[in-house]
């Protein structure tokens, strides 16, 4: 499904009221192109597309200053289709973007905008797919490329395009591709192009490194620059909440709860950190996936998939992976970690809130991180509302809410003959009264099972630590001979599986890898996974009960850190010799159980060479 192209309907609050706002009309688009846009159903352009498409058409190069989400694709693509000749088999047109994502929206874009031109072709190239289906594209005659720097590179290299004839060329969102350490590639890109050329650079900010490739590269170029004001900042409702780093995690789980969005992005600065907070979240319920740089990109194309059809309700996500998503799900935006730099700030948001959509952005701000969230507000020119984060007790009342909305429907469906009964049993057996009932049936509904659940749910918050300051004082953690007999590794308890998959610490496999991936692959529950034996080349893991073939299926063909997870059914200790891999010198034992309980992941002793696994510690 083509993504949505990025274009309003109705005049921006910024723009003048002495005259009407300019209609797609009056920009003398060619018939074609006209004729896409009103099967696209927009009407009239925004700032950024009244301003930049006029010069663009003109065959002036154009610098456009402007954030993500207000227009930027329409106003380079449109004019880019005008000046291709479609008739032509050739390269015309090339559009360099950061990121897999951003290239792909931008093609599905422009290929949406070239819908009524016959025998144009949209082609995008992108690292993490295989080279030949590419290729193979671009030999049949495609005459507008998008694609990441690298890839376009690898093409040229390979000698599968060539850019000597192309008349158009784009550099979107330029400050990213720099900041990513593309400006030698994009120098060298365009060191393969005819100097005469016309190119557009779009970009959120201009600094030197972007201003020394436009005065290289571009000819008199006319700057286009859209106001804060009229970006997707003003559409958004914007609230922080001062949460510490070990409580982190508690708020973000309850933070969800109680939202109305349908699909929320929660971003984070490391990968490491990605996999962490989604596994976290999907122990406690939620239906969460995690995408970050080192994720496959048939992975990373299937999990947005899912968020666009409504399957994934959470998406925890580093700035660079989540770049050029638009969704419209996405009503919630959550900052885990502030942005190191207020333009990033506005990128992320950027994922709700789009081209005429509202949305809402929270931010968790650490006390300390004060400074940084001044110099957000001095960049967004909006003062950030603070917000205290829900109680459990809200939470509860959020779920029971939403319930009891439910009842009338639910009575109206009829077949409560059986419910009845049961009711009227215990009511005759009991000396408790019909409200009393309703409340404690409601209240376990939505998993509210008393006042020593709530302060479990509160300590929970600390369950994920990134850092030494957060992991408590020495003394906290019991001696170790304290702590029990250590049992054999993979020894199950009762009712629980133990399984063998491939991938152990020499592969960088971590405890909320696994859990991610076994639970959303093999369509568990967080709550069904106990304990996790790490060894150097493979892991046991306990499951409750036992997997069915389509599961093992599922969960044996995910990856974990490239690698394949190929699990099967540990038999046990053998009747001689050592455990296979018991000796491999490195082991980290985990207890999903016992953590989302709130209590201490069991530490295993220093022998044969074992190294414990602290929960949120980094293995080197």
């Amino acid at each position: 499904m083509p993504v949505e192209p990025e274009m309003t309907d109705s005049p921006r609050p910024s723009e003048s009221s002495e005259a009407p706002a300019p209609t797609f009309d009056d920009l003398q688009l060619p018939p074609a192109l006209r004729r896409a846009v009103a099967a696209l159903g927009f009407e009239r352009p925004s700032p950024i597309q009244a301003q930049a498409i006029p010069s663009l058409l003109d065959g002036r190069d154009v610098i456009g200053v402007a954030q993500t989400g207000t227009g930027k694709t329409a106003a380079f693509g449109l004019p880019l289709l005008a000046a291709v000749d479609a008739s032509e088999r050739s390269v015309q047109a090339l559009v360099l973007a950061p990121t897999r994502e951003l290239a792909m929206q931008v093609a599905d874009a422009i290929g949406s905008f070239a819908s009524a031109s016959e025998g144009l072709e949209v082609v995008p190239v992108y690292g993490g797919s295989p080279y030949h289906p590419q290729e193979r594209a671009l030999s049949r005659g495609a005459q507008v490329v998008v694609g990441t720097p690298g890839r376009v590179m690898d093409h040229i290299r390979r000698g599968s395009l060539r850019l000597d004839g192309i008349r158009y060329a784009v550099l979107d969102e330029a400050d990213e591709m720099l900041r990513m350490g593309f400006a030698e590639d994009v120098e060298e890109i365009l060191s393969h192009s005819p100097a005469t050329k016309q190119t557009a650079l779009f970009s959120a900010t201009m600094p030197p490194a972007i201003q020394k490739v436009a005065a290289e590269h571009m000819n008199d170029p006319v700057r286009v620059t859209v106001a804060r004001q009229s970006s997707t900042v003003s559409s958004v409702t914007q609230r922080y909440a001062v949460v510490p780093f070990r409580h982190k995690t508690g708020a973000l789980a309850r933070v969800l709860a109680t939202s109305d969005a349908q699909a929320a992005i929660v971003f984070v600065r490391t990968r490491s950190a990605a996999e962490e907070v989604g596994a976290e979240l999907i122990s406690r319920g939620l239906v969460a996936a995690t995408i970050s740089g080192d994720v496959p990109q048939k992975e990373r194309e299937r999990i947005v998939e899912r968020l666009r059809d409504g399957s994934l309700q959470v998406l925890v996500a580093t700035d660079v992976a989540a770049r050029g998503l638009d969704v419209d799900r996405i009503g919630l935006v959550v900052n885990f970690d502030v942005p190191g730099e207020p333009e990033a700030y506005v990128h992320r948001i950027g994922r709700t809130g789009r081209a005429g959509r509202s949305g809402e952005a929270l931010t968790f701000v650490a006390p300390h991180e004060r400074r940084k969230l001044r110099a957000i507000e001095k960049t967004t020119r909006q003062e950030l509302e603070e917000i205290q984060i829900p109680s459990p007790r809200d939470v509860s009342r959020h779920r029971l809410r939403k319930l009891l909305g439910e009842v009338p429907a639910r009575a109206e469906a009829g077949r409560l003959d059986l419910a009845l009964s049961l009711v009227d049993e215990f009511l005759e057996s009991s000396e408790m009264d019909a409200r009393t009932l309703a409340a404690v049936l409601g209240a376990m509904s939505v998993g509210d099972s008393g006042p020593q659940a709530a302060e479990e749910e509160e300590f929970r918050g600390a369950s994920l630590k990134g850092s030494d300051r957060d992991r408590g004082d020495r003394h906290d953690r019991g001696d170790r001979r304290d702590r029990g007999e250590r049992p054999s590794p993979g020894h199950p308890e009762k009712g629980y599986t133990t399984y063998r998959i491939g991938v152990g610490h020499s592969h960088g496999a971590k405890p909320p890898a696994i859990v991610g991936t076994i639970t959303g692959e093999g369509g568990l529950n967080g709550k069904d996974v106990g304990k996790i034996d790490i060894f150097g080349s493979f892991s046991l893991v306990q499951v409750r009960g036992s997997l069915s073939g389509d599961q093992l299926d599922r969960v044996g063909r995910a990856k974990i850190a490239g690698r394949t997870l190929r699990i099967s059914e540990d038999r046990g200790p053998r009747t001689s010799g050592p455990r296979s891999g018991a000796g491999e010198g490195q082991r980290s034992r985990y207890d999903a159980k016992r953590d989302r309980r709130g209590g201490k992941p069991f530490h295993g002793g220093r022998d044969e060479g074992a190294r414990p696994y602290h929960r949120g510690h980094r293995h080197d």
